[in-house]
């Protein structure tokens, strides 16, 4: 998969945590990832069509996702909730917004679904396509979380 469709994802997730939460993320070294359990504890994805179709997948820990929300609500958040998950799936269509601009700019026009939000411990994420899955790690000073970025060849 070309580098050029993974950036923008990257520097989305890194710009939307630190405008919507004040969280500053630090990214890992991207890797093929071979199977579908998630990483983290709440995942939100959405369906891309377009350039070409596929799904990206943003799953937080617990850890990381209750402080990113409780700086986006100015409150304490200290469990798992139908707020997070809605949150999560703000978080996520503010991603693939912003990473569908940055790829607009590069010719590559992308259309994006309504997010869907996963959770629970060692749930599965089942992408729309059966390209590569690349995995993509994050960390916070309070956990960790990791996009998943699913396109056709």
């Amino acid at each position: 998969m070309d580098a050029k469709l993974i950036n923008p994802f990257i520097n989305a997730t890194m710009n939307v945590l630190e405008t919507m939460a004040f969280v500053k993320s630090k990214c890992g070294k991207p890797y093929l990832k071979k199977d579908d359990t998630a990483k983290g504890d709440v995942t939100g994805v959405i369906g891309l069509t377009g350039e070409t179709n596929g799904t990206i997948a943003v799953t937080f820990d617990e850890l990381s996702i209750l402080k990113i929300v409780s700086n986006m609500f100015g409150e304490e958040i200290t469990q798992l909730n139908h707020e997070v998950a809605d949150a999560v799936g703000e978080l996520t269509n503010m991603i693939s917004g912003q990473a569908r601009r940055e790829l607009e700019e590069l010719g590559k026009v992308f259309e994006a679904a309504i997010p869907s939000v996963i959770t629970g411990k060692g749930h599965t994420i089942i992408h729309y396509t059966d390209g590569p899955k690349i995995a993509i790690p994050f960390t916070t000073d309070e956990g960790a979380f990791t996009i998943e970025v699913c396109l056709e060849k």
